[in-house]
């Protein structure tokens, strides 16, 4: 009888299955021990969040180019600094960083910002710890309220944030929602500023003033050069006088998308305006997009050449000297949404460029 031989093939065999289970189990067992040792690659692309310092960092290819900032000392989040990708800083540092050689008016000038100067009666735009405390009345606030969500990524990150518009006496007049889009190459960098504002509790209305929206405060090397002391006022009557100063080094230019430039920008309405300077041997481009979608567009410019870089859609009866007026309003339930591009280049980008990045953009 073969039964014997054949209970041994079949034991020997059941050995071998089950000596094979244990090998395969192992090996897979090693390979998830060493896959979980592996480190994981990082995105391009990457934001860290910080709380405690109130701030979310962006970083493209290791190098910060921007933070999102909600301290308590400035009367809105914003983006500072602004960084190129050779590493150069090109936001104005005062009020928030001790500098040399730069101006201290405005102290409402920081960063990059979104705001305006007449929202039911109360100015957003020039609102700071500077204003004496008995006007404050006449000022509001954009306080910071959730980080909704952030994204790392190899062709763009992103970053989610609710904003308050409020009064001195705290009532909400609008909420915000914005999404920014951060992009970057080795020579280019780009941010998306997506805002939507409702009007959660009354009609609100915008009324035409020259100060807003969208605003970017440059250093010194990105101003045009000065060859007299002016004395600018706010919306409210408040003079600052902004001085001649060592012009050494500083030899920034507007250019716009009609091709007019310097400070004949002002007041014009352009899809886009190229800031031009150089830092050294830098060549450096900061460009501000409209978009077709934008209440207003296409926007007129509030371009000073002391180094306030704005888009303002808003203030058409200041800018066209009462031949036309927007007054833009929102009932209860209504909402806006503002779209631009901000780029940022260690090059000079030529309008070819960025007639295509309007229309790319626009599309969008």
């Amino acid at each position: 009888m073969n039964t014997p031989k054949l209970l041994l093939k079949s034991g020997l065999s059941s050995v071998i299955a089950l000596v094979f289970m244990v090998s395969c189990k192992q090996a897979k067992s090693d390979k998830t021990v060493e896959a979980d040792i592996q480190p994981k690659t990082e995105k391009r692309i990457k934001l860290v969040r910080n709380d405690q310092e109130k701030k979310v960092d962006v970083f493209i290819d290791g190098n910060l180019f921007t933070s999102y900032i909600y301290p308590t000392n400035i009367k809105k989040p914003v983006l500072y600094p602004l960084i190129t990708p050779k590493g150069t800083k090109i936001t104005r540092k005062y009020p928030l960083e001790p500098s040399v050689g730069e101006r201290v008016d405005h102290p409402h000038h920081v960063g990059v910002w979104f705001n305006y100067g007449d929202v039911n009666g109360l100015d957003f735009w020039n609102n700071s710890d500077s204003i004496k405390v008995e006007k404050r009345g006449s000022y509001g606030t954009i306080i910071h309220k959730e980080i909704l969500g952030m994204e790392d990524g190899n062709e763009e990150g992103s970053l989610k944030v609710t904003m308050d518009w409020v009064s001195n006496e705290g009532k909400v007049l609008l909420k915000e929602n914005t999404t920014f889009i951060f992009r970057g190459d080795h020579d280019e960098y780009s941010i998306d500023r997506i805002t939507n504002l409702s009007a959660p509790n009354e009609k609100v209305i915008f009324k035409d003033n020259k100060e807003g929206v969208l605003g970017i405060r440059v250093t010194r090397e990105l101003e045009h050069p000065s060859d007299k002391p002016d004395i600018f006022t706010d919306s409210n009557g408040i003079p600052t006088g902004v001085p001649v100063l060592n012009n050494e080094g500083v030899n920034g230019n507007y250019i716009n998308s009609e091709n007019i430039e310097g400070n004949d920008c002002w007041g014009k309405r352009s899809n886009w305006v190229n800031l031009r300077s150089n830092i050294g041997d830098e060549k450096i481009s900061l460009a501000i997009l409209d978009h077709t979608s934008n209440a207003g567009y296409p926007t007129y410019w509030h371009t000073r050449g002391y180094g306030l870089f704005a888009a303002n859609p808003l203030g058409q009866e200041v800018f066209s000297d009462g031949k036309e007026s927007l007054n833009l309003s929102l009932d209860q339930g209504e909402d806006v949404t503002f779209k631009h591009r901000i780029i940022v280049a260690s090059k000079n980008l030529e309008k070819s460029e960025l007639d295509a990045e309007f229309d790319k953009f626009s599309a969008q």
